[in-house]
């Protein structure tokens, strides 16, 4: 069997830090994935998926992750069950995250220094500080 979800979107929020009763720590974020596809109406719609991460790497998401900075999450599917409040049956669908990747650092990233420099690889930075895509065509792939 296998159980494999890979994302890129947008942090809708800081990410929350928290520490289990053996003080190990975990942190929660959303992420916002826009669809590949338009609607009806032509606007893409966005799906709003939760995000747990552990260890080390969840008090680096902690310190380096803000809300609006796009990330690319890999992990598993977990789908559990619990009882509300009022004793109704819930089930919450989350991924839990392997691997983060800090692809930007959102709209002000020019205030905060960005470097040019992202994980998996470089990017164009123009005058203002912003990132921009390199034009490329199909002679330029190798394949």
């Amino acid at each position: 069997m296998y159980n494999k979800v890979i994302l890129i979107g947008r942090l809708t929020a800081d990410p929350e830090l928290r520490f289990t009763p053996g003080g190990v720590p975990v942190a929660k974020f959303t992420l916002a994935v826009d669809r590949s596809f338009k609607n009806k109406q032509g606007e893409r719609e966005t799906d709003f998926i939760d995000i747990v991460v552990w260890r080390t790497q969840a008090e680096t998401c902690s310190n380096y992750l803000k809300k609006g900075y796009m990330s690319a999450v890999d992990g598993r599917l977990q789908i559990r069950s619990y009882d509300d409040n009022q004793g109704i049956r819930r089930k919450a669908v989350e991924v839990i995250a392997e691997n983060v990747r800090f692809l930007d650092r959102g709209k002000d990233s020019q205030h905060q220094g960005g470097s040019g420099q992202q994980a998996g690889g470089r990017r164009s930075e123009d005058k203002d500080g912003e990132f921009s895509e390199v034009p490329f065509t199909d002679d330029d792939l190798p394949f």
